[in-house]
């Protein structure tokens, strides 16, 4: 559990539907319960394990909390990439408990010009393990150059 910090405006935009809210939608810009429904709209359409997660966002700091309990640290990892890439979060609190603690991965911010391969080469001295980062990054990445500068990948040891 802890904060983890992101490049907001960097992001991908949040085009997930919305659970169920009870405030109307303004056709200006979304308010926190608006961003919080998408949030959790997002993180559901990926089909992580997760039992009892909410999310909520504070806009005047752009802080997304997550909570809730999965099995494993990677899907714990992944529903904190989740909601960090979207374009409204610079900070997500992670109130994320883990059945089975297992060793953090670490986390690398993505630079212009870089590639799983390249990413794969700093981290194994291997290019060809591209596909290690790329299958512990699913199903966040639909294929291997899906990545953007900015954004922040899981890197399995």
């Amino acid at each position: 559990m802890g904060l983890f910090d992101f490049v907001k405006g960097i992001g991908k935009k949040n085009t997930a539907p919305a659970e169920p809210q009870a405030a109307p939608a303004t056709p200006s810009e979304p308010s926190a319960q608006e961003i919080a429904n998408k949030l959790l709209g997002h993180v559901k359409s990926l089909g992580l394990p997760v039992t009892g997660l909410s999310v909520s966002y504070n806009g005047t700091s752009d802080l997304a909390t997550v909570k809730g309990q999965v099995q494993s640290q990677a899907d714990r990892e992944k529903i904190i990439l989740a909601v960090g890439n979207i374009d409204h979060v610079a900070q997500v609190d992670d109130q994320l408990t883990v059945a089975s603690p297992e060793p953090e991965s670490k986390f690398y911010t993505v630079k212009s010009g870089d590639s799983l391969s390249k990413i794969s080469k700093e981290f194994y001295g291997d290019a060809n393990q591209y596909n290690k980062i790329f299958e512990a990054n699913r199903p966040l990445l639909k294929n291997a150059d899906d990545i953007f500068p900015g954004q922040v990948l899981r890197i399995p040891a």
